[in-house]
């Protein structure tokens, strides 16, 4: 059935084609998602803001908690409004979040929303030899969407507990629709004509999209790995190939004349481990070798969609063009891979080798700016039903003691290697609460939004200036780990901050940095280079030279 997700008032929407035999089949191995207490998630949050406010500021927001938690408080009374919703929802936070975050958001989707993922650049140049790798990533696609259709697709573990699957079946034949209140330039006036709303539905119905790109202009082989991943990101501009994408798609495969090629996906029904394991699918698919003959199965010729361009459709085109060109020539992307080791070095001195990238983080960051800000590390929810990510908060207070010795020289190195791996265990264990569906973030917007719901005023907590301070993520990172070199990439969520993502293999990791260019204080090869310096320097603390 065609299931189109639509809230009153909403300004965007998306369209999917799933059945509800499917979801449930893909849903029902896993627990409800936890409604956290409410007292542990005033106390995480306000531990999260020790290392970035001043103790008066602290104070003031300290006693503005302490209100409304307290016992027959608002807080208890919005907390008991949630655990309400959970037992008579699928999830308690999922579509309010999808809807706050991505379907609501007035921003635009390249850079901002979507992200990319470049993969290794394949052994091939021309225009012939691109159409062959093309026919086989859509075969591999293919096959992919036949294991889910048939239940052959493996559930997925983490850490022995299986993850919800149903976002799978969500991922093909699904797309963006620009809703009524303000996405009405492009679209609306677009559909009037029978045949662009034919040609439109024809593609908002497909499986997925292909982009077939010209070449991405080479550079020096240091800087085309950056310039490969931000063309797979934004097609480099609307002189080359940004003209040749559907934003709104869920599912857009970038293949390139050049060998280069990628995958760009919009997040309101996608995520980065699904999205990874399609994309390991699809390698592995591409390595067997090819059908001694085609299937005697005669196939239907590619059809042309036609569109008819008037002059205010074309204006807005051409306004759309500029508005574009103005948001890629203002991203800073640098991706890089760290070779002097991976995963494996933590994992030899007991860390957790997210955690120990994540202090990395913080202390380059640190190093560059002077001071620590609030970043996130976006983690997944998947262990419940219909769940999808958390924000793990950074810097913790064992964090900023670590970095606030680092540089000191007064401080001997077995006291800067114990503040490391208490910095790093503190991450760890904050990573383990989250992984059991407490984690603080989705817990405050939902009592904020559950405030909303009921008619009531915004909660004053979140009107204090400290929580604007905790929510403007100077940070956004993540992880998304592959089994291939493959680097994700997308924008920074404020003008003056950084996107930080990263993919650890055992003796490398790759990275991907990005900046605005019209933030004259962020600079995405300084943090660059500064990172691969802490790097080597907490290797040299954990395994000095003699």
């Amino acid at each position: 059935m065609i299931l189109r997700k639509i809230q009153p008032g909403s300004c965007r929407a998306w369209l999917s084609r799933v059945s509800l035999r499917q979801e449930l089949c893909f849903s029902s191995s896993v627990p409800s998602q936890p409604v956290p207490p409410l007292a542990q998630t005033l106390q995480g949050y306000l531990r999260a803001l020790e290392p970035l406010l001043p103790p008066e500021e602290l104070s003031h927001t300290q006693k503005m908690v302490q209100e409304f938690g307290r016992p027959g408080g608002l807080g208890a009374h919005l907390q008991k409004g949630l655990e309400r919703r959970a037992k008579h929802t699928k999830n308690w936070i999922t579509p309010w979040w999808v809807q706050w975050a991505y379907l609501e958001s007035r921003q635009p989707l390249p850079v901002h929303s979507s992200p990319a993922i470049s993969l290794p650049r394949r052994d091939y140049n021309g225009w012939r030899s691109q159409l062959v790798f093309a026919s086989k990533l859509i075969a591999a696609v293919l096959d992919f969407k036949a294991k889910i259709n048939s239940g052959q697709l493996p559930v997925e573990y983490v850490r022995g507990n299986p993850l919800c699957m149903e976002l799978y079946p969500l991922l093909f034949s699904s797309c963006r629709i620009p809703g009524p209140k303000h996405d009405h330039i492009a679209y609306n006036r677009l559909l009037r004509d029978k045949l662009n709303k034919e040609s439109v539905r024809l593609i908002e119905t497909g499986l997925f999209s292909l982009c077939l790109d010209s070449p991405v202009m080479r550079i020096s082989d240091e800087k085309y790995a950056s310039r490969k991943a931000a063309q797979v990101l934004h097609g480099g501009g609307t002189f080359s190939n940004s003209g040749n994408r559907w934003f709104d798609k869920t599912l857009q495969f970038v293949v390139g004349e050049d060998g280069s090629w990628g995958l760009l996906y919009e997040q309101a029904i996608a995520e980065g481990p699904p999205i990874a394991t399609l994309l390991d699918h699809i390698l592995e698919y591409c390595e067997k070798p090819d059908p001694k003959r085609a299937p005697l199965i005669p196939l239907p010729m590619p059809k042309k969609l036609y569109f008819h361009i008037d002059r205010d459709i074309k204006r807005d085109i051409e306004h759309a063009k500029q508005n574009l060109d103005i948001l890629i020539n203002d991203l800073d992307v640098n991706v890089f891979n760290f070779k002097r080791f991976g995963k494996d070095l933590p994992k030899q001195h007991n860390m957790s080798p997210n955690a120990f990238i994540q202090v990395a983080l913080q202390l380059a960051y640190y190093r560059v700016h002077n001071e620590v800000c609030a970043s996130c590390d976006i983690i997944s929810q998947r262990m419940f039903r219909g769940g999808r990510t958390e924000y793990i908060r950074s810097p913790t207070n064992q964090t900023l003691k670590f970095i606030l010795a680092f540089a000191d020289p007064s401080v001997s190195r077995e006291a800067k290697l114990q503040l490391f791996r208490e910095a790093v265990d503190t991450y760890a264990a904050l990573t383990d609460q989250t992984l059991k569906g407490h984690g603080i973030d989705r817990h405050l917007l939902g009592l904020k939004l559950q405030a909303i719901e009921e008619g009531l005023s915004i909660p004053k907590i979140f009107m204090d200036t400290a929580y604007g301070l905790a929510t403007h993520w100077k940070l956004r990172t993540g992880q998304v780990p592959a089994n291939t070199d493959s680097v994700m990439c997308f924008g920074p969520l404020v003008p003056d901050g950084y996107a930080i993502c990263y993919n650890p293999q055992a003796d490398h990791v790759h990275f991907s940095i990005t900046a605005f260019n019209c933030c004259e204080e962020t600079h995405a090869e300084t943090i660059a280079v500064t990172l691969k310096d802490t790097l080597c320097q907490l290797q040299e603390l954990l395994q000095p030279t003699v």
